[in-house]
């Protein structure tokens, strides 16, 4: 059985929040329901799954990655080449902490960019179903449903108010 993904374009909100109910309980699974709006809405205005993330992971390990990699470098060069200066000691704490902490941030920075772009899914190959109406202010709800539970759908959408449905590929 093939997905078919269905574009339902609604003018008002509330209809669209409507929509996303209707299918609901027709069985669709929250999963499988997507919202396009070219405007920013608060999170839940639409009664829209949120997914799950794991983005504080990466700036924790890229902090990890880039405190590793700035003891090691210091400590590393300072072992190296060896310099006894006045009866100091060889390994300096002070002035390793600089670059340590500069690393530190360096790399969680670096990775919190890369967690970002990972957890968004960029670079999409392919949009998939899309109207240019989105953008000037239409939102759209996307379902994702089996071939045989296709008509159902659009039903649901034809009743909660919307405008236009689109299907992928046509």
């Amino acid at each position: 059985m093939a997905d078919t993904k269905l574009l339902g374009l609604f003018e008002d909100p509330q209809q669209a929040a409507d929509a996303i109910t209707a299918l609901r309980d027709d069985g669709f699974p929250h999963e499988d329901i997507d919202v396009y709006s070219g405007s920013p809405f608060p999170e839940g205005t639409f009664g829209e799954y949120e997914a799950p993330h794991r983005l504080y992971v990466f700036p924790i390990v890229g902090a990890m990655v880039g405190f590793a990699l700035g003891l090691l470098l210091t400590a590393g060069t300072q072992i190296s080449y060896p310099l006894v200066t006045g009866g100091k000691p060889i390994l300096s704490i002070p002035p390793m902490t600089v670059i340590m902490y500069e690393l530190t941030m360096l790399h969680a920075i670096i990775f919190t960019v890369l967690g970002i772009l990972f957890e968004s899914r960029l670079p999409k190959r392919s949009l998939g179903v899309y109207d240019t109406r989105i953008t000037e202010g239409y939102i759209g709800i996307v379902v994702a449903c089996p071939d045989s539970r296709a008509k159902d759908a659009e039903t649901s959408l034809k009743k909660s108010g919307a405008e236009d449905i689109k299907q992928e590929g046509k």
